[in-house]
Formats: structure tokens, sequence, C-alpha cells
């Protein structure tokens, strides 16, 4: 027993390569350059006199145009090759940030949100499939989860490191800063190298035109991965509210909570994926998400919003590296981008959604309470959807041994 566990330590490939490092730290830049604006921009406008539309529209415009921008750069990934793809990206988004600085009239700004969100969506698309082709098959779970934690290391620290530039220094202090990691992100994936994964597969009969923006494979997990994404929208764009409703002070313990747990949880839930299958870390994932929304509805002190944090976090922690895990070992090799393009769509229509159907929830229901518990049905009905995949493919398993 023990000479064929070595065998099988000898079989498996290293995670931690030169091209697995370098793409996690040009993500991990290009998150922090982007997270430090989310707060600041917003405070942007409303000094330049921008009203509460104005504001939301910063937010809107830049999710749209990210959006639309998936399902091309998927395309573009697949045809053109990884890297050309992810240079033009990365080179948007530091040449608009860049620009933020001269623009001193709201309409401008708003133009230049739409062009960062292209950049965006075709830079995080093309990172993330960069790093699935990376990433050995056999520890796909485990490398997803290591990767995921730039994405929040950088949702940990960024908008407070950006909050605390604009307030000491100023919101240029901060477009310099954030253009530097921009550039950064730029340079470190030049040395981003990896034998191309496949062949570029010719086909007689042209497939549709919506086959090839989206990948159907990437279906099932994009609508799971939808349910959660509109509970996070809800999230983040109200906690704040919700605290001054409940009469928390400080929400940022939220946020911090729920970072620390992520940190924690997803090299181990990316292990166990690999180990037992995407059932053993979306179901418990999804049981401590639902958790976390009730516990964060019944919230009244700093305290009781930190232990929903820590329940909401595993559960978030432990869903969205499986989830994008599992969309890349369900599509063949030369279909990740588009598999990735549409599992990211996914995110940022359910974070929109999230923001704008909660929101009229809350409105209707007047309490942000309310609006928690009523989201925490989106994760029952994951639970259904997954049950129902799940039950499908056990039952066309067993039908042939009958």
């Amino acid at each position: 027993m023990k000479s064929l566990s070595e065998n099988e330590k000898k079989k498996r490939k290293p995670l931690w390569t030169k091209a697995f490092l370098v793409t996690s730290l040009s993500n991990l830049l290009l998150f922090f350059s982007f997270q430090m604006l989310i707060p600041t921009i917003p405070t942007h406008i409303s000094q330049l006199g921008g009203n509460d539309f104005q504001v939301g529209l910063v937010i809107g415009i830049f999710t749209i145009s990210s959006l639309l921008t998936r399902p091309f750069a998927g395309r573009a990934l697949d045809l053109l090759g990884r890297k050309h793809v992810l240079l033009v990206g990365l080179t948007i988004c530091a040449l608009t940030i860049a620009g933020y600085s001269y623009m001193a009239v709201i309409t401008l700004i708003l133009a230049a949100r739409f062009v960062h969100g292209i950049g965006w969506g075709i830079s995080t698309t093309s990172l993330g499939t960069v790093i699935a082709d990376i990433i050995p098959p056999e520890r796909r779970g485990e490398g997803m989860g290591y990767y995921g934690l730039s994405n929040t290391f950088a949702m940990a620290l960024a908008p407070l490191t950006g909050l605390w530039i604009m307030q000491t220094y100023s919101f240029h202090r901060v477009l310099l800063i954030s253009t530097l990691l921009a550039v950064l992100s730029l340079f470190s994936s030049l040395f981003i190298s990896y034998s191309k994964p496949f062949p570029v597969e010719k086909s007689v009969q042209k497939p549709k035109l919506i086959d090839r923006l989206w990948e159907r494979t990437a279906l099932l997990p994009s609508i799971l991965l939808l349910c959660t994404a509109i509970c996070y929208g809800g999230i983040v764009t109200f906690i704040t509210l919700f605290g001054l409703e409940a009469g928390i002070s400080n929400v940022g313990w939220f946020f911090l909570c729920n970072a620390s747990m992520v940190l924690i949880v997803r090299p181990i839930t990316g292990v166990l994926f690999d180990r037992k299958g995407p059932e053993w870390v979306l179901l418990p994932g999804a049981l401590f998400t639902i958790t976390g929304l009730l516990l964060l509805s019944y919230a009244h002190t700093e305290l009781s919003l930190a232990i929903a944090a820590l329940c909401y976090g595993i559960g978030f922690g432990s869903i969205q590296p499986a989830l994008q895990a599992w969309t890349i070992a369900r599509a063949a090799p030369n279909r990740r981008g588009a598999a990735n393009g549409t599992f990211f769509s996914a995110n940022d229509l359910g974070i929109g959604l999230g923001a704008m159907v909660l929101g009229a929830l809350a409105n209707l229901s007047g309490s942000y309470a309310l609006m928690y518990r009523f989201s925490s049905v989106l994760i029952i009905v994951f639970l259904l959807i997954y049950g129902w995949s799940f039950w499908h493919v056990w039952r066309s398993i067993q039908l042939p041994q009958r």
C-alpha cells in the first residue's frame, strides 16, 4: 500500500509552478486595483455634484459592459489564444484607470466606466481561463481554491486601503496607485508561459452563434452561481443600510470576518472537491450560506454580525471556487474560454440582479432584515436544482444496470 501511495504522489503534477504563481500574482494586482475604486469612485461622483441615480450608474454601467463583453471574450480566447486576449484586456484596464484623472465631468467618467467594464470582462475571463489551463486536472479544486485567495485578499484589504488613501491624500492619489497596480498586472502577465493544452479544432459544420458565445456544459454551474451571486449582490449593496436599520455601528466586521473565513476554507474545500467530488462541497456550502443569511437578518450587535459573517464566509468560500472548478471539468479544453465567459457572466448578472431585485424587495417589505431572509430562498432553489441534476445523473448511471 505504501508503494502504491508513493507512485500516486509521483504521478501527481506540481501545482505551484512559475506559471501558476505569476498568473495568481497578476490576478491579485488586477483585483486590488479594481477593488480600490469600488468605494472611492462613487464618493468622487458625489463630490462632483452627482445625484444618487448617477452614483448607481457608476456600478450599473460597469456591470452591463462587463456582462456583454464576457461571451465575446470567451470566444476570442478559444480562437485567438489566451495571452493576446489577456494583454488587450489588461491594457484597456490600465489606460482607463489612468484616464479617470483627466475627467472632471460625470458624463465622461460614466463613459470611461463602460470602457473599463469591457477591459475588466476581458481580463478576468482570460485569467480564469489561463489558470484553468495551468492547473493539473487532478488538482483542479485545490488549485482554484488557492487561486481564488488572490480575489479574497484584494476584497478584504483594497476597499479599506482605497478609502484611507482618499481620506488621507486625495482621489487622484488613489487613481495613481490603482493605475500602477494595473500596469504591474500587465507587466507580470508578460511572464506567463505554458504549453498550449490543446489543438484548435476545426469543425466542418459551423455552430450556431449562441453555441460559439456560450458553453452549454457551463450552464448548470452558472445557474447555481447565479443564485448565490444574487444573494451576494444584496449583501454588498445594502449591508451598510442594514447596519443603520439594525443599530450596528460598524458593519465592516462583516467583510473582515467573511474574508478571513474564505481565506481559511478555500484551500480545504478545494482538496475535498478533488478527492470526493462537487457534492461534498456544494451541499454543505449551501447550508452554511443559508445559515449565514438567516443569522445576518437577525443580527443586532457586532458580535452577532461577525458570527453571521463567519457562517456565510464558509458557504461563499466553498461554493464559488467549487463551481468554477466544476465548470472547467465539464467543458472541453478548447471550450474553456467560452465556459469561463458563461460562468463569469452569471456572476455579473447575479450581483446586478441582487442590487435591483432585492432592493425592490426591501423597499416593498420596508425591512432589509426581511430582504435577507427572503434571499435565503434562492439558496433553497440552488439545492433543489443541484439535487435534481445529481438525481438525474445517478438515474442515468443506474438504468443500464437493470
